[in-house]
């Protein structure tokens, strides 16, 4: 278990700890260097991507706008896990912002929190209705 500040509460720390263990895979056009268990990837994003998908595990999870955005543009999103907060904010960047065309999405599960919070996934779909 990892030295952890005094706020954090004990039930938190199994999720800090499988966090901090993570490999953790960044993208940025400025930085040189990473650290907290994390590699810089750097040539061909796509290429890169497909490779670290060919790899045993879990899959990969992805944050953000626009590297989500990049990735869906190059078909490399397998499944879409999208939070839904009850709080509506008037500005900031927007989920799909950057594509060209719009993806159709299969629902494959909903979760309803007491908080208002909605977890939902969804896999894209084939155009032509076969989305097996």
């Amino acid at each position: 278990m990892g030295l952890w500040p005094g706020w954090v509460q004990p039930w938190q720390v199994p999720f800090g700890d499988a966090v901090d263990a993570a490999p953790k895979y960044v993208v940025s056009s400025s930085l040189t260097d990473v650290d907290w268990n994390a590699e810089l990837l750097d040539g061909d994003l796509v290429t890169r991507i497909r490779d670290l998908k060919e790899q045993p595990g879990r899959g990969l999870f992805v944050g953000g706008v626009t590297l989500p955005a990049a990735l869906a543009r190059a078909g490399l999103i397998d499944e879409y896990a999208l939070l839904v907060h009850p709080v509506l904010a008037g500005h900031g960047p927007r989920l799909a912002a950057g594509l060209a065309d719009h993806l159709t999405l299969s629902l494959v599960q909903r979760d309803v929190f007491r908080s208002g919070v909605t977890a939902l996934r969804y896999r894209p779909t084939d155009p032509g209705g076969d989305d097996t």
